[in-house]
């Protein structure tokens, strides 16, 4: 259960720190304020309409970024919408523009962004056992918004010198922003790391305070932590991943929570009835998403094997789009590109607002030669969730249009991505921009060396490179120097020295200059056909 911040704006080698004087500006301009939860003096370097902004900002990206809106059940979804309401209505800041969704992933986990943006994935609904426990969870959350602690993790990073949390608040039109810090950004980042102790301590008794004021029972807050703090001794794998890796459970909290029963005493609604109502449907189909989970493991290194799962859980539940897509991703690793674009089309009609559904579909048109339908897949993904592959996918199919400034561009958007589609757009980027730009990669210098003209040519890169022409010109006495100079091939970061062929007499002044005109990594870079999102 945790909260995130804006991701900052920019494409790779182009971020510097921002000058302290805008830091100290933040500082000046807002100072310290009352917490309105806990009532406390806090450093805070941000306004209300900053912290709605950064949540109404990345709510729709995090959402992709995790699995999408679970829609396969919508009463389900509206039915968690209610219950947030009901403990957002009885919170300290009432006129937050609270927002609660489902995110369709299996890892039992929750998380609130600053502004109220709140959400709770479908594995764990299916961990809990009544309402309350879902308000326990919810109004926690809650807190997390209301207390601005996700504000307070960007004050301590503001503190301690990271410049990108105020390039987040300055600047936030960046066409690029999810590629700072890789992937889904800094806000992802944040998602999946725990909060202190005491921001935890508050969010346990203050959501207390909210599930009573709304009518529940608060020894469901209890209970939960306590069945957190069992399963946590069982270290079962997915509670590690999400809510166990944010959200620490420990008897101190246990111990807390029974504390606060004393001044939020418990005889409200449990809601049990209500809740096996709205969970039935999942509940039944449980066996389903776990062949899909199971299929998703497995498909990295036997994608032959995980078909048959992924049908079983089509089988079970065909209205579900994520299984359709993972049936995709499974098709295409086999290389059945024709059968992935009709899973994907099959997804498509299931739900047309997730990212992953149009990058694949992109990506196996475009090894069927079907450049057009790619592009326009390729960019409808880019749009809901800009990610390294759809960049460096769209980077190729802009480069064989013809258009090199704009394959440049997404090229160096995808290159800030920590893996092989990082790598290979580094190469690419680069591949474009020392023909453009040969003398920031490769340094020439003359040097007067025994009375001959020597031009020291040194490949700053870490690619072979090829076709160096170097521009020389000067003087020697009276005489002017204009040379071309040529060098067939230079390794990575090595240096040659070459001989312009001019001699300076004992008596001469000499002076040159040289420039790097031209250069070029030869042959055609490695391109990744990894075709899974």
């Amino acid at each position: 259960m945790t909260a995130a911040l804006s991701r900052p704006t920019g494409a790779f080698r182009r971020i510097g720190p921002l000058p302290f004087a805008l830091l100290l500006t933040a500082v000046a301009v807002t100072g310290c304020s009352k917490n309105p939860v806990t009532g406390e003096r806090e450093f805070a370097p941000y306004s209300t309409r900053d912290e709605i902004n950064l949540g109404k900002q990345h709510y729709g990206p995090l959402q992709q970024a995790q699995g999408g809106a679970f829609r396969t059940d919508p009463k389900l979804a509206a039915y968690v919408r209610r219950v947030g309401r009901r403990v957002a209505r009885k919170s300290d800041r009432t006129k937050l523009p609270y927002e609660f969704v489902v995110i369709n992933n299996s890892v039992p986990n929750a998380w609130a962004l600053p502004g109220g943006k709140i959400a709770v994935n479908r594995g764990l609904l299916l961990e809990m056992e009544n309402e309350a426990e879902l308000a326990a969870v919810l109004s926690h959350e809650v807190v997390h918004a209301a207390a601005r602690h996700g504000g307070q993790a960007l004050t301590r990073n503001l503190l301690f010198g990271a410049a990108q949390i105020a390039i987040a608040l300055s600047g936030r039109k960046s066409r690029h922003i999810n590629y700072i810090l890789g992937g889904t950004g800094l806000a992802f980042t944040l998602i999946n790391r725990s909060y202190g102790r005491g921001a935890e301590r508050e969010a346990d008794f203050f959501g207390m305070k909210y599930m009573h004021r709304a009518g529940y029972d608060t020894r469901a807050a209890v209970t939960l932590q306590q069945k957190f703090l069992a399963l946590s001794k069982g270290r079962r794998q997915d509670w590690l991943t999400g809510l166990f890796a944010t959200h620490p459970p420990s008897k101190e909290r246990v111990k807390n929570n029974r504390k606060a029963l004393k001044k939020y005493p418990p005889g409200g609604d449990f809601g049990r009835k209500r809740y096996d109502v709205q969970l039935a449907w999942l509940r039944t189909r449980k066996p389903a998403y776990a062949a899909a989970d199971k299929a998703k493991s497995a498909m990295t290194l036997s994608p032959a094997s995980a078909l048959p799962l992924i049908e079983k859980a089509i089988a079970r539940v065909p209205q579900e789009a994520q299984f359709h897509g993972l049936k995709g991703q499974i098709l295409a690793r086999m290389g059945r590109y024709e059968a992935a674009v009709a899973a994907y089309d099959n997804a498509i009609r299931r739900d047309a607002g997730f990212y992953e559904h149009f990058l694949g579909r992109g990506l196996a048109r475009s090894a069927l030669g079907d450049g057009a339908r790619s592009a326009s897949d390729l960019k409808y993904s880019y749009s809901l969730l800009p990610t390294s592959l759809a960049g460096y996918a769209l980077g190729n199919l802009q480069l064989e249009s013809g258009d090199r400034s704009g394959a440049k561009s997404l090229f160096e958007a995808a290159a800030n991505a920590r893996d092989d589609v990082g790598e290979a757009a580094r190469a690419r980027y680069a591949m474009l921009d020392i023909a453009e730009n040969p003398g920031r990669y490769v340094s020439a210098r003359p040097v007067f060396r025994f009375r001959r003209l020597i031009v020291q040519v040194t490949n700053r890169t870490g690619y072979r490179l090829s076709g160096i022409a170097v521009s020389l010109s000067g003087s020697v006495g009276n005489r002017p120097i204009w040379n071309r100079l040529t060098l067939p091939s230079l390794g990575a970061r090595g240096s040659f020295d070459l001989d312009a062929g001019v001699i300076v007499g004992p008596k001469e002044k000499a002076k040159a200059e040289a420039r790097v005109v031209r250069a070029r990594i030869p042959g055609d870079i490695r391109q990744v056909r990894r075709y899974y999102p």
